[in-house]
């Protein structure tokens, strides 16, 4: 069956694009177009604040930014999917600075002015194929695309270590000036991802190792589905879970619940049951995220779909983040014969995915069309999320 499907574009031709339009607006071409691109999380969610691990993949639907200096000391920063063009002052930037998007652009400006960057003024264009508000890390992918393109502008020559600068700095941005208390997944898996791979990330140090990971090679799909149920990480759900972690670390007398050496003691000394849940979500998910390595090293597909689905659940009973849309979306995936699917990403809506056989992408589709239809929810939106490159010049 046919189903109309979230396009990533062929990323030479939105960047002669963007060029082109960059060129108009400002009379003048850009240093060149960059793009980073957006993420699922095959697993390990909400555990990068807990220094765990997780195991993210960049998607090829990214975020484009061609950017240029000024000889002055304005900022303009313009979207080709939003019509409010923004307009600063270099030394206007930072914390405090309330200015919706433009903040996540913004901010990555001010922050790597911190990290020691004697940045110019500037003129940025961006145009996005990362669906917004679907928990996909569309703010990441403007973020890095961004600041790989301000490295060129003041001529930092690319490298690892700088990227992981990078990441840093795009987390400041974030955390500091966008105000989403996000833990620095989405960032690093958009500067070091790699087609064909996931990224094992070790949160406690920011090592990183490359898992090889090509379910097409065996005839399979991972299907993200937007619900269309917006997800946003700057409303308050994120942060309170955050501090519910922080709260059973201090609790524990660790620094962080990665720490806990024996999680069953651990759980029993936790009297408050919120908390309690928590933290069962956070050692339970560190667990399932080593157990999914070894599955997706082994081509174990039948395994990992059934980590996926313990995965889910513990997101929806323990951790309170999955929502009904999310909570259909799993359902109805299993009900026509997914390996396994979970919610991906922070959650209180957003997306979920699912790891199917190719043959089925039609038909689970259509019946994940049907159970919203069938509830008045706005149609919901799919995408094929393949192993693709992280940031980089497209010209």
């Amino acid at each position: 069956m046919h189903i109309d499907l979230i396009a990533a574009g062929a990323a030479t031709d939105i960047a002669a694009r963007l060029v082109t339009t960059f060129t108009d607006l400002h009379g003048r071409a850009p240093v060149g177009c960059f793009v980073a691109p957006g993420r699922v999380n095959l697993i390990g969610e909400h555990l990068d604040y807990n220094r765990g691990w997780c195991l993210p993949m960049a998607l090829p639907h990214a975020t484009y930014a061609a950017l240029a200096p000024r000889d002055d000391d304005l900022v303009t920063i313009a979207s080709l999917q939003r019509d409010d063009p923004w307009t600063g002052r270099l030394d206007s930037l930072g914390p405090g600075q309330d200015d919706g998007w433009a903040a996540y652009v913004a901010g990555v400006v001010w922050a790597l002015q911190q990290s020691g960057l004697d940045l110019p003024g500037l003129d940025i264009v961006v145009d996005s194929r990362v669906p917004i508000g679907a928990g996909l890390a569309s703010s990441a992918a403007l973020e890095c695309s961004v600041a790989l393109g301000l490295c060129a502008v003041v001529g930092v020559e690319d490298s690892d270590d700088v990227r992981r600068m990078l990441v840093s700095a795009c987390m400041r941005a974030e955390v500091e000036v966008a105000g989403a208390p996000t833990g620095g997944m989405d960032q690093t898996i958009s500067l070091l991802g790699r087609a064909d791979h996931a990224l094992l990330i070790d949160c406690r140090n920011w090592s990183t190792e490359q898992v090889p990971w090509q379910p097409a090679s065996t005839g399979l799909e991972l299907l993200a589905v937007d619900t269309r149920a917006e997800h946003t990480l700057a409303d308050g759900g994120y942060e309170s879970r955050r501090r519910d972690c922080e709260s059973a670390a201090h609790k524990l007398g660790v620094t962080s619940l990665r720490e806990v050496g024996d999680a069953g003691s651990a759980l029993t000394e936790l009297k408050d049951e919120r908390v309690r849940r928590r933290a069962r979500h956070v050692f339970t998910e560190m667990a399932r995220v080593a157990t999914a390595v070894e599955q997706v090293r082994d081509n174990d597909f039948v395994g990992l779909g059934d980590t996926l689905f313990a995965s889910h659940e513990s997101l929806r009973d323990d951790f309170d983040v999955s929502c009904p849309e999310l909570d259909a979306v799993v359902r109805t995936a299993a009900e026509h014969g997914a390996l396994g699917a979970r919610m991906t990403g922070g959650g209180f809506g957003g997306s979920a995915i699912a790891l199917i056989t190719q043959e089925t992408v039609g038909d689970i589709s259509a019946a994940i069309n049907a159970e919203f239809a069938s509830r008045d929810w706005p149609r919901p939106g799919f995408l094929l999320a393949r192993p693709s490159d992280g940031a980089r010049q497209v010209c």
